[in-house]
């Protein structure tokens, strides 16, 4: 029965709530507990297919990004673009992970432990999810059509500031803080810092195109760092503090250099550069949501309209 119902919830768009919860479920999706390690149901399941929200049915991760990590829970090194959100945790320290589409908890996501090639690990209950085996949900798993998701590359100085400002746009579902542009394989905050890597601050902007553009996240992103500003942004200095928009398309180039040529017709002498993306390694788990964490503001980012 919660097969059918989970089928049924992808053919409906996993807008409303499906499931009544039990108990144990309830103790871990809603008020945010913990299964014992090693005793979930999809800790070593191999099967193809997809993994739903156990309590709306929305689509969370895709049986290939489902990794033995050997920590007791199930662990995926990548999302469903749009599936997840993830929240400070009260501890202060660790992230959690929710289900987008109706906030019920799912675990913890962390970074730099270098298990994958992605560097990243959701670590969740198995209570919270439900499979959907390939030959059940058939042609019927959108996990590339909806929801409609892009993403978008920024690196403009701290990334903490330029993380808080997207954080605040109309459209934008999620971002995360980390490197690119560099020639270092997995790298941590300390190496990039010495300027010798050759990455810059990045964040990761996954964004609805039914309600924002890439050129008014790009036109965002001109207006709270100083593009003119060479290998710094206010009072960080190096190359991993540099204005660049990594692309990954056509179009993001066309219309990034558009803007960098508007700019520039009205005085602004931009050093921006624009280059195909790369490797995104996400930063440390401290780095994600830096001023909500700390309860604090950028202290070098501020908007200035230029559009």
């Amino acid at each position: 029965m919660a097969l059918a119902i989970a089928v049924l919830a992808i053919q409906q768009g996993n807008k409303t709530m499906v499931n009544k919860l039990t108990p144990k479920e309830e103790r871990v999706m809603v008020h945010k507990g913990t299964e014992p390690p090693f005793t979930g149901k999809y800790l070593d399941n191999k099967e193809t297919g997809v993994y739903l929200c156990k309590r709306c049915g929305a689509r969370l991760y895709r049986s290939s990004d489902k990794f033995d990590s050997h920590c007791g829970w199930p662990s995926f090194d990548d999302e469903i673009p749009g599936a997840v959100k993830r929240i400070p945790d009260p501890d202060g320290i660790r992230t959690e992970i929710v289900c987008a589409n109706c906030g019920a908890h799912l675990g913890h996501v962390f970074t730099g432990e270098g298990l994958t090639e992605k560097n990243i690990r959701h670590c969740v209950n198995s209570i919270s999810l439900l499979f959907v085996p390939a030959a059940k949900s058939d042609s019927n798993e959108p996990n590339d059509k909806s929801p409609p998701t892009q993403k978008a590359y920024f690196a403009g100085g701290c990334f903490w500031g330029v993380d808080y400002w997207f954080r605040t746009a109309p459209g934008v579902i999620s971002v995360r803080s980390g490197y690119m542009g560099g020639h270092v394989k997995h790298p941590t905050y300390e190496q990039v810092c010495t300027g010798n890597t050759g990455h810059a601050e990045t964040v990761e902007v996954v964004f609805d195109p039914n309600k924002t553009t890439y050129e008014d996240l790009a036109k965002l992103f001109f207006e709270i760092h100083d593009p003119t500003q060479r290998n710094r942004q206010g009072p960080d200095v190096g190359n991993q503090y540099r204005s660049a928009v990594f692309y990954i398309d056509r179009q993001q180039k066309e219309t990034a250099n558009a803007l960098i040529e508007q700019l520039r017709k009205k005085g602004l002498s931009v050093v921006t550069s624009v280059s195909p993306a790369g490797d995104f390694w996400p930063a440390e788990d401290y780095h994600q949501n830096y001023y909500a964490k700390n309860a604090g503001r950028p202290y070098c980012h501020f908007r200035t309209k230029r559009f």
